[in-house]
């Protein structure tokens, strides 16, 4: 292990994404969390989004998912990003999807500042890490629109992303399969918004891949 990695493990442990046990060296997650976890099955863990090859993701958001990924994106809690990756990438490797880049729904300029950083930017590079593959900018957001957390009708969610997303990287994007990454897919508007814009600057395909699934 380089000695930066063995300096900051000493100095902030590594602990357990979800319940926030110290984790044994290497582990992903505790013991107790990787067992009661709500996995889904390869199946349950496939939704169909428009404009997309679909949604894969390894767990549903339930139990303490829902938490983990709230601390994750409002808490600070940043360094989350390496094991929810991860997790993602198992996932995708599970399903044998191949993509030549990997990118992400990114956040307005108002809420990036707000946050301080973008989590599904953040997921994306752990994903893209984890299989080598290079992880592009591609989208950008001007438009801050309300939280789609806030909104529970599909026809709502998905009038308030149209339009919410331009393309930033059209070179990188024609004649590739993209892989996009966020956190939690509920009924996939945001994906599908990202997908049309891919689509219309020339992707061939777009994959999308997040830790949760709701609903």
């Amino acid at each position: 292990m380089p000695s930066l990695d063995w300096l900051l493990d000493l100095l902030f442990p590594p602990k357990c994404p979800f319940c926030g046990t110290l984790l044994e060296k290497g582990a992903l997650l505790c013991p107790d969390c990787q067992k009661s976890l709500p996995w889904l099955t390869p199946a349950a863990g496939e939704k169909k989004v428009e404009l997309t090859e679909g949604c894969v993701s390894p767990l549903a958001y339930r139990g303490k998912v829902p938490d983990g990924v709230h601390g994750f994106k409002f808490d600070g809690r940043s360094a989350r990003s390496k094991p929810f990756g991860r997790l993602i990438a198992q996932c995708v490797r599970d399903r044998d999807i191949t993509a030549d880049l990997v990118t992400w729904p990114p956040l307005s300029p108002k809420r990036l500042k707000q946050r301080g950083y973008d989590q599904a930017r953040l997921l994306a590079q752990a994903v893209g890490e984890e299989l080598a593959l290079p992880v592009v900018p591609t989208l950008r957001k001007p438009k801050d629109n309300p939280a789609q957390s806030g909104l529970e009708d599909e026809g709502a969610r998905r009038a308030n992303v149209l339009g919410a997303y331009v393309i930033l990287n059209r070179e990188a994007v024609q004649g590739k399969t993209i892989l996009l990454v966020d956190d939690v897919v509920t009924t996939g508007s945001t994906l599908s918004e990202c997908a049309k814009v891919l689509r219309l600057a020339g992707a061939k395909a777009v994959i999308c891949a997040t830790l949760a699934r709701a609903r």
